[in-house]
């Protein structure tokens, strides 16, 4: 009782005027609760959980948000586990449409508000972390006392803002303790990870709206670029600004030279406006470059490592992944190249047409043909055959079968061969290309008849399979060479798929973290990457493709301690060479007008004034080349 008599006439000094030591983000807000929303710090109001009705209407407005922030917030609570902390997500009205905690203190959670429908607006709860955010929309820990209302007092509150791709807040992210150590310093840890989640989540956000634009993701380190980007916008064809993050706002302003406070919103402004660029540059930034080369630089002069994602074709978009089977929806992340074979396999699958799988060695196409199999609905098994791996010698009696007494050392009794295992279910010819000539014509055959004759038998079998193949070879180059019989190819060539290299997919770092989850799991240890590993295996190049990658992975976690994965543990491969380290970023400058205008005019005069020569020479694109050459008022001679 003494101490809410002390906390309610601190409020009440603060009001007079008095000077106070809270922080001042913390007095405006009790001004406000008494000037605006006319609270009374006498009178304690418990926490107020919104009916189940209402609750149900708050989710379903923030359903996509809840959708992309989840994993976000998974995350974020292994970070914090064991410490004791509830993670609120708010929709910009204050109320909690998700939520974390632990399960033994939910009744402890649910009287404090720190429970799933709770309102922690600043208009009925007072200074708290979420309601406070939401007014001011900067990042902040509300400690013990800075609360207002005396009930909340026990509790700590750190609380980041997240604003959706037009700049609008949409919703607040949360983590409080029902307790917490007496030093307000002891959050900014808290404060700390909460806000970059929220960054996080608002990257997640701008590409999941984003994916058919051009994204451009920022970092003012080249080692978190690809990693872990500080800020990201999505521009159209003509180079202006569809969305933002809060971040790419301010680095915008910031390159701009201009009060982002006092500057207009940057949506719909050209990106030339901020950045010494335009579209005709982001070619030039994509993952094809090296991290330390994609700079950006501002009008102010400061630069930045630049990522550009390429929007996604209109006839590659993906269908929502509840529209394709599962196993087939979770072969890959937001690979546009991926995402336009996937709803291809999806159509495919309950078909009996052959299909034939082209892939580089090691790049999924086994995955691929039993994920097919496991949306098929077909009742039999899925039954895959290396034809590499079967001597010459055995391959037709393993394909085939035989009777018995059908040759030397054949089984007593006959025995069935891996087609006929397959019936009413999928066979799956691996490396079809290097099957023998001679029983080329006997698998024609089984796809055009649907039957089978065992080795030393005269009767046929039939079978219902479906058959999928696959091969790295280029099979119409094999029968040019008279290797591949061409009635078989088509045979086999209904339908086909490729499958795109592992260093040429954008899901990348997608497909990693979930082979580390995966195979930490098959190995029974825990096992995470620490950003040095995952920025060394991003870099490389993977002529393996995701065979390679599994054996890299399954190397790390059997060898690093304490379930982080560090450079040291990975395959001598993947660890880069020493080299001469980078240039500080201090150091780098755009060129002046006179050395830009020296170099391309030198590259004019080589190529002989022959534009599109001294566009491949400099490695730009024709329209680049023309548009310098007006800025730089560089004209052809006659």
């Amino acid at each position: 009782m003494a101490g809410e008599r002390e906390h309610i006439r601190e409020i009440e000094q603060v009001l007079s005027g008095a000077r106070s030591a809270r922080d001042d983000i913390v007095v405006q807000s009790w001004l406000r609760c008494i000037d605006t929303h006319r609270l009374d710090p006498a009178r304690p109001t418990e926490a107020y959980i919104v009916p189940d009705t209402q609750l149900r209407a708050h989710r379903e407005q923030s359903e996509r948000l809840i959708a992309i922030a989840r994993s976000g917030l998974e995350t974020l609570f292994k970070q914090v586990a064991g410490q004791n902390y509830v993670l609120l997500l708010a929709d910009a009205k204050g109320v909690t449409v998700d939520f974390l905690g632990d399960p033994l203190f939910m009744d402890q959670l649910r009287k404090a508000g720190l429970y799933l429908g709770s309102e922690w607006s600043e208009s009925r709860t007072g200074t708290c972390g979420v309601g406070s955010c939401i007014v001011t929309g900067e990042a902040m820990t509300i400690h013990q006392t800075d609360h207002f209302d005396t009930t909340h007092t026990p509790l700590s509150c750190t609380a980041a803002p997240i604003f959706d791709t037009k700049g609008e807040l949409t919703a607040v992210l949360d983590i409080s303790l029902l307790r917490s150590p007496q030093p307000k310093v002891s959050q900014n840890l808290a404060l700390h990870l909460v806000t970059a989640s929220a960054r996080r989540i608002e990257l997640a956000n701008l590409m999941a709206q984003m994916h058919s634009e051009w994204v451009l993701r920022f970092s003012r380190s080249p080692e978190f670029l690809d990693v872990d980007p500080e800020a990201a916008i999505a521009l159209d064809a003509s180079g202006r600004i569809l969305g933002t993050t809060r971040g790419a706002a301010l680095l915008l302003a910031q390159a701009g030279g201009v009060d982002w406070r006092q500057s207009p919103s940057p949506i719909g402004q050209p990106i030339s406006r901020y950045l010494d660029m335009d579209i005709d540059d982001l070619p030039n930034l994509t993952r094809g470059r090296p991290t330390e080369e994609r700079l950006v630089f501002g009008r102010n002069g400061s630069a930045l490592f630049a990522h550009a994602i390429e929007p996604q074709p209109a006839g590659g978009r993906r269908a929502p992944v509840e529209a394709l089977p599962k196993p087939i929806a979770e072969l890959s992340g937001s690979d546009p190249a991926m995402a336009a074979m996937q709803l291809r396999a999806a159509k495919l699958a309950r078909t009996t047409i052959p299909i034939l799988i082209h892939g580089e060695t090691g790049s999924g196409k086994e995955h691929l043909a039993r994920a097919m199999h496991d949306s098929s609905g077909r009742a039999g098994p899925f039954v895959a055959i290396n034809c590499a791996t079967i001597p010459e010698h055995l391959i037709e009696s393993e394909l085939f079968g035989h009777k018995a007494g059908a040759f030397t050392g054949a089984a007593a009794k006959g025995r069935k061969g891996l087609i006929e295992s397959a019936d009413s279910g999928t066979l799956f010819l691996d490396e079809i290309g290097d099957m023998p000539y001679a029983l080329q014509s006997r698998l024609l055959r089984v796809i055009a008849e649907r039957e089978l004759v065992p080795v030393g038998g005269t009767e046929p079998r039939s079978v219902d399979i479906k058959i999928i193949s696959a091969s790295h070879h280029d099979l119409r180059k094999l029968v040019a060479e008279g290797r591949f019989r061409e009635d078989l190819f088509y045979r086999l060539n209904a339908a086909s798929l490729a499958l795109p290299a592992l260093r040429e997919r954008t899901d990348f770092e997608w497909l990693l973290d979930r082979l580390v989850d995966e195979r930490a799991r098959l190995a029974g240890r825990p096992a995470r990457l620490s950003p040095a590993a995952r920025l060394a295996l991003i870099r490389h190049d993977w002529p393996g493709n995701i065979r390679e990658l599994v054996n890299a992975i399954d190397l790390a976690v059997a060898l690093c301690d304490d379930g982080t994965i560090q450079p040291a543990d990975l395959p001598d491969f993947a660890i880069p060479a020493p080299s001469a380290a980078p240039a500080s970023i201090v150091a780098l400058r755009p060129p002046s007008p006179e050395e830009e205008r020296a170099a391309l005019l030198n590259a004019l005069v080589e190529a002989g004034w022959n534009i599109s020569e001294a566009a491949r020479r400099l490695g730009i694109d024709r329209t680049t080349v023309h548009r310098r050459m007006k800025r730089l008022r560089l004209d052809a001679p006659n």
